[in-house]
């Protein structure tokens, strides 16, 4: 006989059977929202809240009115999502970014294939173009607020501001120098982002508010540094040569009003300059200074008493030195000069007569003194200090070559404060390129003055200066450097050039440095050509370029000519 099942018998084995299911269910309800809730909790958080960084504005590098020479722009950052831009959409995605950003497709394909959850296309876009990508509504494309850097003058002093990096950390110039002032502190927030890593509205709060980095006021004005940039551009182009440098100097406060180099470097387009144009080359190169090293002589043998303006010496064409026989720089008869027309026609000979009554020991002094072996204390990047051999070290030849500026190094800046120190009565005044920084609440703080020392006398610079000025008469080597209208006292250098290229000497060193008004001085400036190919002489290479911006500098500080006539100065005995 067929029995039928007993149907209470199977109602308590299902009751039994879900009974323990649900109680399975429960167990595991219980641990994910009461024992393990918070281990979950946080899962999902880290899953749909990450960290964002909050940029701080990078300051502003300004001239010494306070144009703006580097600033900081509103920018935009855009970035894919791979993981939600689908195969069929990568190629019109690819197509219209690289079409806004104005780069090739290829590039962006590539990340796109990649793959993850991020990939930066752009670092730093301009806002109107991030929005018209913004607006093509295109799913995996997103965009965040940065700031970007930006040069107004693209080259203009260039090498002094130096440059910062994609990151916007500073690298070079007065950039890497002041970074920790300039960058600021950025900050840091969280948000929640969607399934598709759109970015959820109203959530998130701010960990740390950025605070804007500060700024930095240089001594510079900017558009004497443009004039200073210009002609030295336009000289080393005109005679070949390698490079050159510019400098401009208030006589009085120490402050460098341009400094300029050429090639010199475009901030702009910095990445595709070589690395040796990167550098600021009127304090980091380093060369013999020549015939401009010859009042730094003259100083030594007046403030030993050795020697006196109208003391004469019979000056031949060249001189025995140890195993060398040194020459002027032209051939010419036995001639009696005064010591101001030794320096006013730059005689090689007559200025070691010179310094050999003055002596190796007391010479090397006032070398010293006047700077040369250390560096200036401009604070700028990469200063060098220069060569000063002990004198104790000299050779034989050196004993006579140092007197005439061989056999010694130094670098631009710190030539152009050899002739502050002189211009400014024998005080010399530690050179300053930053005027002041302001902090991110917008105080200002000025920079301390140059620290003052006394050289020499203000008798011996006031004899020096008018040797100058005899040197830039018509008697003199630098009547190229002469201004109409005003008084100038300068000298002409050139010096053969040592380079590790040819492992000795070749080529030339050309210099002019000056001051004007000769008997009020307010600026001095200074021109450097390295290795012209067409001409030598400083009096021809490098004096143009001092006459141009000093005559600019001058109109462009408002500074008049004093009216007064320059004391006659005897060059020859017997005149």
């Amino acid at each position: 006989m067929l029995r039928l099942g007993n149907p209470g018998r199977r109602i308590s084995v299902g009751l039994i059977g879900m009974t323990f299911v649900l109680s399975i269910f429960a167990g595991r309800l219980i641990q994910l929202q009461g024992l393990d809730s918070k281990v979950y909790t946080a899962k999902a958080a880290e899953q749909r809240v990450r960290p964002e960084k909050l940029p701080a504005r990078r300051g502003a590098i300004t001239d010494a009115d306070g144009h703006e020479l580097a600033l900081t722009l509103e920018a935009r950052e855009i970035f894919i999502d791979p993981s939600v831009v689908s195969a069929a959409k990568r190629d019109q995605v690819a197509t219209a970014l690289a079409a806004e950003l104005g780069v090739q497709k290829e590039p962006i394909m590539a990340k796109l294939a990649a793959g993850g959850r991020y990939q930066q296309v752009a670092a730093a876009v301009d806002p109107t173009v991030a929005q018209r990508i913004m607006d093509r509504d295109f799913k995996g494309v997103g965009s965040k607020h940065r700031y970007r850097r930006d040069y107004p003058g693209g080259d203009l002093a260039g090498t002094l501001l130096g440059f910062v990096g994609s990151d916007g950390t500073g690298l070079s110039g007065l950039e890497s120098t002041y970074n920790k002032l300039l960058a600021g502190r950025d900050g840091e927030q969280f948000v929640e982002t969607g399934l598709e890593g759109q970015r959820i509205p109203m959530t998130g709060g701010t960990l740390k508010a950025p605070v804007d980095g500060g700024s930095v006021r240089l001594t510079v004005n900017r558009d004497i540094q443009w004039a200073a940039q210009k002609a030295i551009a336009d000289q080393v182009k005109a005679v070949g040569a390698r490079t050159g440098s510019a400098i401009v100097m208030d006589v009085q406060t120490g402050h460098l009003l341009a400094m300029a180099n050429a090639p010199e470097l475009d901030l702009k387009n910095w990445q595709k300059a070589p690395p040796e144009d990167w550098v600021n080359r009127s304090v980091t190169d380093v060369f013999e200074p020549g015939s401009t090293n010859k009042v730094i002589t003259a100083a030594a043998a007046l403030e030993s008493g050795a020697v006196r303006p109208e003391s004469v010496f019979s000056v031949r064409d060249n001189i025995r030195c140890a195993d060398q026989v040194l020459r002027d720089s032209h051939p010419h008869p036995m001639e009696r000069l005064t010591f101001s027309g030794v320096v006013a026609t730059s005689s090689n000979v007559g200025t070691i007569l010179a310094a050999q009554k003055v002596g190796d020991e007391k010479l090397y002094g006032m070398l010293q003194r006047f700077g040369f072996g250390v560096k200036p204390g401009s604070g700028l990047p990469g200063e060098e200090a220069g060569l000063l051999p002990d004198w104790r070290n000299w050779s034989g030849s050196q004993r006579c070559t140092v007197a005439y500026g061989q056999g010694v190094s130094v670098t631009a800046l710190q030539t152009a404060s050899v002739y502050q120190t002189i211009a400014n009565g024998g005080t010399r005044v530690t050179p300053r390129i930053v005027a002041g920084t302001t902090n991110g609440e917008g105080v200002f703080t000025p920079s301390a003055p140059g620290a003052r020392t006394r050289v020499i006398g203000e008798r011996t610079a006031k004899e020096i200066a008018g040797m100058l000025e005899a040197a830039v008469s018509t008697d003199g080597t630098g009547n190229l450097a002469a201004i109409d209208g005003y008084r100038v006292a300068g000298k002409t250098g050139t010096a053969m050039r040592y380079d590790t290229r040819c492992q000795g000497y070749c080529g030339y060193t050309s210099t002019f440095v000056g001051f004007a008004p000769a008997d009020k001085p307010r600026l001095v400036v200074l021109a450097v050509v390295q290795d012209p190919q067409k001409g030598h002489y400083g009096g021809e290479i490098a004096a143009p370029v001092f006459k141009k911006v000093m005559t600019f500098a001058l109109k462009s500080k408002k500074i008049p000519p004093t009216g007064t006539r320059p004391p006659a100065v005897r060059i020859r005995a017997g005149e």
